[in-house]
């Protein structure tokens, strides 16, 4: 098998994860802005698919878990607990996926029994979407 490196790939990451990995190097060293107008920020970039459940998901985990701290991470919305991200939204655009996901960090209490999942694909949202992931987000939180 012939390893081959294509255009859009340098050192085995796509350009799309190199400029993740940048905007996280940018916010590690970066200065300390507001989470909050950094993660909107974030979400009023997006394509429009991707943008109107980004939106969606900030009120439901702001209904479920007020607690949390807004941020970007890897250049994504993502929410913290005392510091560590656990949870965050990662739109199709920007890896140009099929579809979106949400993801939760180990930090958050998901944990059942020796697997589980620990990232949702997202098309769209329904009331029972929603009703699920109200549940998860109280539960990664508790």
């Amino acid at each position: 098998m012939t390893n081959t490196t294509t255009a859009t790939t340098t050192g085995g990451f796509t350009d799309e994860e190199r400029d993740a990995m940048k905007e996280r190097a940018q916010e590690v060293r970066g200065k300390k802005g507001d989470g909050l107008v950094e993660l909107l920020a974030k979400i009023a970039e997006m394509e429009d698919a991707d943008r109107v459940m980004a939106e969606r998901l900030h009120i439901l985990v702001g209904e479920a878990a007020p607690e949390l701290t807004p941020k970007t991470w890897y250049g994504m919305p993502a929410y913290a607990k005392d510091g560590k991200v656990v949870l965050f939204f990662k739109p199709a655009a920007k890896f140009k996926a099929r579809y979106a996901t949400l993801g939760f960090s180990d930090s958050a209490a998901l944990d059942d029994g020796a697997m589980w999942p620990t990232e949702f694909a997202l098309t769209s949202l329904t009331a029972a979407d929603e009703k699920r992931i109200l549940a998860l987000v109280q539960r990664a939180t508790a």
